[in-house]
C-alpha cells in the first residue's frame, strides 16, 4: 500500500455526511453538490448512510437529514472547549465595536473548523457560521495562519497529506507552502489574508484576515474577521483591524496561560 494515499470511496462518504450533518437538511442534488462527490456516486452514498442509520429521508420531501446516531462518530474525542471559552467575550466585544463577525477556528486534519463565531449578532453576515464548520485548511485565512506559524515537523505533516489528495496536484498555494514563501511572508507580517472566500456558503463575496492564538509558541488556533468584499480593500481591512485583532489573540493567549498555570497548581 503506498503510503499518504487516501481510499476515494471513504474519503467521498465522509465528505457526504459531513455535508448533510452540516446543512441539516439537504436534497441529493444538493448533497452532490456540497461535497463534490459526483451525482450517481453520491446517491449510493446516500443509500449506504441510510442503511447504516446515520442519515434519514424526511417523510414530507425528498431532502435528507442526519440522525442522532452521527452523535456515536465523536465518542472518545474530548474536547473541553477551554479555547472558545476564553475567546467568546473578547470576540464578542470586538464584534459589537466594529461590526464584522470574528471566528475562532481550530485544526482538524487537513481542515479549519470553527469552535465559536460572532456571526449571530451582527447584521454584517451573509450567513451563520455554527460551530462545527470547516473549511479546507489551504483556503482560508485561519489555516493558512496556522500552517505558517505551527512547528516544521506538523507543517510538514499536514502538507504531505494535502500533496497525495488528486485534487491538490495543481495547487498553487499548496507548492508556495512547500517552498515556504509564504511561510516566511506570513510570519513577517504577523497575519494570513484570503480575497473572496470560495469555500463558504456565499462564495466570493466575503474576505478575511486572520491571526494565531499562540501559547508556548505554538498555535493552538486561529482569529479571524471576516468582512464583505465590496466594503473594502484588504489593505483597508489590514489597517483598520490587524492590530485589535492581534491583540485579542494575546489576550485569549494570556488567559489560556493563566487557567493552565492555575489548573496544574
Amino acid at each position: 500500500m503506498e503510503k499518504h494515499v487516501p481510499i476515494r470511496a471513504i474519503s467521498r462518504s465522509i465528505a457526504v455526511l459531513q455535508a448533510v450533518n452540516r446543512a441539516g437538511s439537504l436534497s441529493m442534488m444538493d448533497i452532490a453538490h456540497a461535497s463534490s462527490v459526483p451525482y450517481p456516486t453520491a446517491c449510493r452514498i446516500v443509500q449506504t448512510l441510510l442503511h447504516e442509520g446515520l442519515i434519514e429521508r424526511e417523510p414530507a420531501r425528498k431532502r435528507y437529514r442526519p440522525t442522532a446516531l452521527v452523535q456515536t462518530l465523536s465518542h472518545g474525542f474530548q474536547d473541553d472547549g477551554r479555547l472558545a471559552t476564553a475567546a467568546r467575550r473578547h470576540i464578542v466585544a470586538m464584534t459589537k465595536e466594529f461590526g464584522w463577525p470574528i471566528s475562532i477556528t481550530t485544526h482538524v486534519g487537513h481542515r479549519m473548523v470553527v469552535r465559536d463565531s460572532t456571526h449571530a449578532i451582527t447584521s454584517l453576515t451573509f450567513n451563520n457560521y455554527y460551530p462545527g464548520y470547516t473549511l479546507p485548511i489551504l483556503e482560508c485565512a485561519s489555516g493558512q495562519a496556522f500552517l505558517a506559524f505551527c512547528s516544521p515537523e506538523e507543517r510538514k505533516s499536514i502538507l504531505d497529506t494535502l500533496r497525495a489528495i488528486p485534487e491538490n496536484s495543481a495547487n498553487n498555494t499548496l507548492d508556495l507552502f512547500e517552498s515556504n514563501i509564504l511561510v516566511e511572508e506570513i510570519r513577517r507580517v504577523g497575519y494570513a489574508a484570503k480575497g473572496r472566500n470560495k469555500y463558504n456558503n456565499n462564495p466570493g463575496k466575503t474576505s478575511s484576515i486572520a491571526v494565531p492564538v499562540l501559547q508556548n509558541g505554538e498555535p493552538i488556533g486561529a482569529l479571524s474577521l471576516i468582512y464583505f468584499a465590496s466594503a473594502m480593500r484588504p489593505s483597508d481591512a489590514v489597517d483598520k483591524y490587524l492590530a485589535p485583532l492581534q491583540k485579542v489573540a494575546q489576550t485569549v493567549a494570556e488567559e489560556m496561560n493563566e487557567r493552565f498555570e492555575v489548573q496544574a497548581a
